[in-house]
């Protein structure tokens, strides 16, 4: 009972903090989009949601490997599997929803290495705000992040919707 009135209070924090205004449709519509063509959907997203923090940084494209990171809540408890990951630069990480979401990914600008905020914001595609990824509703709904042009060092993110929860993990790029 406790965890279902958890489950509901964070679901409706995160609707409330999206306000409505998102391009992605509750029938998981993001997933074609951001899995498919990461570069060329993420060009117009930092424009929408920071061009003072994206500046002129153009979407990199994944040339490496793709690592995925599931997303889970369940009676265990909300997390990342893994929550810990390492890259190495032009690899990307696909975020799938398996359970307990809406989920989502969030960089924030002063956990990130100096400098890479504008390129990581290009990479991200259909943000929904600087360096935030849109809700995945749905389970098997996913989001890919390309770690092409940044700098090695640690990426720290979290779920907005259940950071309260302890879902965080850090991306180490080398």
């Amino acid at each position: 009972m406790l965890r279902n009135k958890l489950v509901l209070a964070a679901s409706v924090a995160a609707l409330a903090a999206c306000g409505g205004g998102d391009k992605q449709a509750a029938n998981g519509a993001a997933k074609p989009d951001t899995t498919a063509a990461a570069a060329p959907a993420a060009t117009p997203a930092p424009a929408a949601g920071g061009a003072a923090t994206a500046g002129a940084a153009a979407a990199a494209p994944i040339t490496g490997k793709t690592v995925e990171v599931k997303m889970i809540g369940d009676a265990q408890g909300y997390r990342f599997d893994p929550a810990n990951i390492t890259v190495k630069v032009g690899d990307g990480i696909k975020f799938t929803n398996v359970t307990g979401g809406p989920h989502n990914v969030t960089f924030s600008a002063d956990s990130i290495p100096a400098g890479t905020a504008a390129q990581l914001g290009a990479n991200m595609p259909n943000t929904t705000s600087p360096l935030t990824g849109p809700l995945l509703i749905n389970a098997n709904d996913s989001y890919t992040v390309s770690f092409a042009g940044l700098k090695a060092g640690a990426y720290h993110f979290y779920c907005t919707p259940h950071l309260a929860l302890g879902m965080k993990g850090v991306v180490t790029v080398q």
